[in-house]
């Protein structure tokens, strides 16, 4: 009833707001290639003194509604473009005039055109915890074997801490990676980074746009307690062929695009964007980063048949994502894509993990000629499936199959928006699980969660007010989740902006890794349990099976000059209820899972510097993330109190044909738990009394500290850097070579230590490569 219910009053509103006189509308588009124009300047003048402004959204779609009849004059600018203007006649009420605005590249440097573009939005957008880039600011930060990626560039965001190199995790303000959803053209993706954990399954030039939303974020995402990843991929060259072919030690890949029908007078064409890459790390490491394998984290030691050079850095991956878009010349269009992404890593007699991710779908934007709303939705299925083999013979499978649709409206009105959407999200998974008490763990599940939510942003003079409530009905847990969230801002002056977001959050899925975890190269799914499970005391009864979150955000940005920025932000997110796979069952009735309570708080200040050929940035972090089980409240493996970011780029030469870039990275010591000695774990499930104490010689197993975390590591930090030099052959094809070091001074950055050998694994030495790219 309830979900009938907010549809009926969304329907009511937006049917009465739509009761409006004449709208202009368009889109604006860049004249070479065909792609929209985001956050430029729209401003429309009339009689009496009539003057609106708006910005494009990430489509360059723009809305001047409420307009009464007569003469009008629309002027399209974006600084890097010509502008242009059009005279407008509204003739008749209720008329509905459709533009689409095309716009010249002009000689202004890019660098201008992106501070023009940031300023914009940020005056128009709550924006709170959000960071929003594109793959050109992916690649002007060194990467490992210069092959920029997004899981490289997301650990220089503020709030962000990875654990680790290889078979490291992301965790994003005090969130775990099950807490945070990540989101490819409104797929879900359940794993998206390699087992090396240096790149991902996303093809860096194929992104258009990714928002990183670390906290607070509003009704139309949800299914997630933490944090919300959005990528979007662009679309294929609408007027001519391109590509581009790249080649490193790490990895080999290729990008296709180009129209199948020709982007025409009327707006309408039809393209398509294919990538590929492939890891070579198998073959390379073998003779050119040999010294980088560690034989105590592959517990080679154990093999007297292996060494380092017989497995290198055994990460074996390929990526194939392809796109057809279809585009209209009113604005609509519709996307159909598909993707196969796998990993495997193996080590010989002693591990092998593999897993493959398949998907496709289909997006579309809808605008019709009659209304002012427009209509986003979302069509897609995938599957995920993960196997782990290891020596004791134990293996570990999951399996999720996720099945998506989605609709989405916006109503634009004036100084108002209204956004509303409803999704369903089917979810099946299969897990199996061994522990080391040889206890079978099994679980298969199907559930639906049917999700409705509104939104509604107003401009109040200086003040935007952003409002949403959202709906979540769990049918596995027959339970409804009602969400309300709040972002807003106010534009103090023209330079100086505060802002503030909170809500109510919740989800269903469960990982099978827990917040004590270092190392887990494996990472299960399954849905929350529909038992009766118990508060961390153990006695009471949870009021439902969810896991649960709230958060409360403050910030404020400052534009210090045309050419600095600062942005800083207090946070706090309470996790009234986490559930994790209970690992020390030692009977068949004992609980599969277990209960805890968590709180993450802290602060970001960052700051950014541009200035023609010069960009610099820098961040600070700090955090605090706890966990309580009922028996103790302790800090989690990823609890970083202090994180540092620093980097950037110089561009010189003739041509500007040269790059320098670097960036460094402090963080504070990760916790562990302190070892206090050793015990003997006889086998007691083979015989009725104790083995022989001369010939029947147990396990060695290890006492741990009873202060959980108690401990902290050593300091991590490290130096990258990157010199890159480009070729221009014509207009349309150019070669840019990268010489690049990652750990520039081979910092011995501690990862883990081995309790039982008292063997320190190290994170990844000093790495060298030389790469290229040949663009056409």
């Amino acid at each position: 009833m309830r979900p009938y219910l907010l549809l009926t009053l969304l329907s009511i509103f937006t049917t009465a707001l739509s009761a409006q006189s004449a709208i202009i509308r368009g889109n604006v588009y860049d004249n070479d290639n065909g792609d929209p124009i985001a956050f430029g300047t729209v401003q429309l003048t009339g009689a009496d003194g009539l003057n609106k402004g708006a910005n494009t959204n990430i489509d360059g779609f723009f809305s001047f509604a409420n307009l009464q009849v007569g003469d009008y004059k629309l002027i399209a600018s974006y600084i890097g473009y010509e502008t242009i203007e059009f005279d407008i006649n509204i003739a008749v009420e209720n008329e509905i005039e459709y533009k689409r605005i095309t716009l010249l590249p002009s000689g202004v440097s890019l660098s201008t055109v992106d501070v023009s573009a940031r300023r914009e939005q940020a005056r128009s957008d709550v924006a709170v915890s959000k960071v929003t880039f594109s793959s050109d600011e992916i690649m002007s930060v060194p990467s490992t074997g210069g092959e920029p990626d997004i899981a490289q560039y997301l650990t220089v965001l503020p709030g962000v801490v990875s654990s680790g190199d290889q078979g490291g995790q992301l965790y994003i303000r005090g969130g775990s990676p099950v807490q945070n959803k990540l989101l490819l053209d409104g797929m879900t993706i359940y794993n998206p980074f390699h087992s090396i954990g240096l790149f991902s399954v996303f093809e860096t030039e194929a992104i258009r746009s990714a928002d990183v939303y670390t906290g607070g974020f509003n009704a139309e995402h949800g299914g997630r307690i933490s944090a919300i990843v959005d990528i979007k991929t662009r679309e294929g060259d609408k007027k001519q062929f391109g590509g581009l072919v790249s080649a490193s030690p790490f990895q080999a890949k290729v990008l296709a695009e180009g129209p199948i029908k020709k982007l025409n007078d009327s707006g309408s064409s039809i393209s398509f964007l294919l990538t590929a890459k492939r890891s070579l790390l198998p073959e390379t490491s073998k003779a050119i980063y040999e010294y980088a394998v560690q034989d105590n984290f592959f517990n080679l030691g154990d093999s007297s048949n292996l060494t380092a050079g017989d497995i290198g850095l055994p990460y074996n991956y390929q990526d194939i994502y392809g796109k057809v878009s279809l585009v209209g010349g009113n604005g609509s269009k519709l996307n159909l894509f598909g993707f196969n992404f796998t990993d495997d890593f193996e080590v010989p007699a002693i591990a092998s993990l593999a897993w493959t991710n398949n998907g496709g779908g289909a997006s579309f934007n809808i605008v019709p000629a009659s209304s002012n709303v427009v209509i986003n939705g979302v069509i897609s299925a995938s599957t995920y499936d993960v196997s782990l083999a290891e020596r004791d013979g134990a293996p570990r499978s999951s399996t999720v199959a996720n099945y998506t649709a989605r609709l989405d409206f916006t109503y634009f009105g004036g100084n108002n928006e209204i956004s509303y959407g409803f999704d369903y999200n089917g979810v099946n998974t299969n897990f199996t699980f061994v522990n080391p008490l040889g206890i079978t763990f099994l679980q298969e599940d199907f559930t639906t969660e049917l999700n409705g939510y509104g939104k509604y942003k107003g401009t109040f003079g200086k003040l935007i007010v952003e409002p949403g409530l959202r709906m979540q009905y769990y049918a596995s847990q027959n339970t409804f989740s009602l969400e309300p969230r709040l972002g807003l801002k106010f534009n103090a002056t023209d330079n100086i902006r505060l802002k503030a977001a909170g809500g109510l959050y919740s989800q269903n899925l469960i990982s099978t890794q827990n917040d004590l975890d270092i190392v887990n190269f494996f990472t299960g799914f399954l849905v929350g349990p529909e038992g009766t499970i118990f508060e961390p005391d153990g006695e009471t009864a949870a009021a439902d099976n969810l896991q649960k979150a709230a958060h409360a955000i403050v910030g404020i940005e400052v534009d210090a000059n045309e050419k600095l920025t600062f942005n800083l932000e207090g946070y706090y997110k309470g996790f009234n209820q986490l559930i994790e796979l209970n690992r020390n069952k030692l009977r068949a009735t004992d609980p599969n899972f277990v209960t805890l309570d968590g709180v993450a708080y802290g602060g970001d200040i960052s700051g950014e510097y541009r200035s023609g050929r010069v960009f610099l940035a820098a961040n600070y972090s700090l955090g605090f993330v706890t966990r309580d089980d009922g028996e103790q409240e302790y800090p989690t493996s990823f609890d970083r109190r202090h994180n540092v970011n620093a980097y950037g780029t110089y561009v010189f030469g003739g041509d500007n044909a040269w790059e320098f870039g670097f960036r460094f990275n402090f963080g504070s010591a990760f916790p562990f738990t302190q070892t206090l000695g050793f015990i003997e774990e006889p086998d007691l499930t083979t015989a009725p009394v104790l083995p022989n104490i001369l010939t029947g010689n147990g396990d060695l197993g290890v006492l741990l500290s009873p202060d959980r975390n108690g401990g902290r590591l050593s300091d991590f930090h490290r130096l990258d850097l990157s010199l890159q030099r480009t070729f221009e052959f014509g207009t349309d094809s150019r070669l840019e070579v990268t010489a690049s070091v990652t750990n520039a001074y081979n910092r011995e950055n501690i990862f883990y230590v081995d309790r039982i050998t008292n063997s320190r694994v190290n994170q990844l030495p000093i790495l060298p490569s030389l790469s290229g790219t040949f663009y056409w």
